[in-house]
């Protein structure tokens, strides 16, 4: 067990403790947790990377801390009526999708190696800025205005760009 994959636990740890907080309207804990998850998101790869502790366990587990918590942050913010449900949908159908397709690789006994390709880390950026930034507004009482339809727009954009990408790259290895 490396030092980046007891990070990734930790965040997978945390996410039941952002959801509650996220129920119970406690938005200042959950704004906080959400950030150092997504702080900590950054530095186990930084440690991976400068330290060569990267793993086969690291090349999933991160991903797997990463959905886990902007999966259910993002529905726990449309349940609590924080985020529109279209984009929920969108985001959460893209990883599904994503995660369906490696599923069904590995079934048929053509498993793909799970490497993220850089639009989809500009995705998971985006989507950590904006959670954060939807958790901070609810925290401290402001909001986004006309920015957060720039945003929730983009995001989509984003998302259905990557989940083409990954489908693509997904058709070939499997045609192979």
């Amino acid at each position: 067990m490396t030092i980046p994959n007891l990070i990734s636990v930790f965040r997978l740890l945390i996410v039941p403790v952002v959801i509650v907080a996220i129920l119970e309207e406690r938005w200042l804990a959950a704004f906080v947790l959400f950030l150092v998850a997504g702080v900590s998101d950054g530095i186990d790869g930084w440690i991976a990377r400068r330290f060569d502790m990267r793993s086969e366990l690291g090349a999933v587990i991160d991903p797997l801390a990463d959905k886990a918590m902007l999966v259910s942050v993002f529905v726990t913010l449309a349940v609590v009526g924080a985020l529109e449900e279209w984009l929920v949908v969108l985001v959460v159908s893209r990883d599904v999708m994503i995660v369906l397709a490696y599923v069904i690789s590995w079934i048929m006994d053509r498993p793909m190696s799970v490497k993220p390709i850089f639009a989809s880390k500009v995705n998971t950026a985006l989507l950590i800025v904006y959670a954060v930034t939807v958790l901070a507004g609810n925290a401290f009482g402001f909001t986004l205005g006309p920015f957060d339809d720039i945003l929730s727009f983009g995001i989509a954009a984003l998302t259905i760009f990557t989940l083409g990408a990954y489908l693509i790259m997904w058709l070939k290895h499997m045609s192979a």
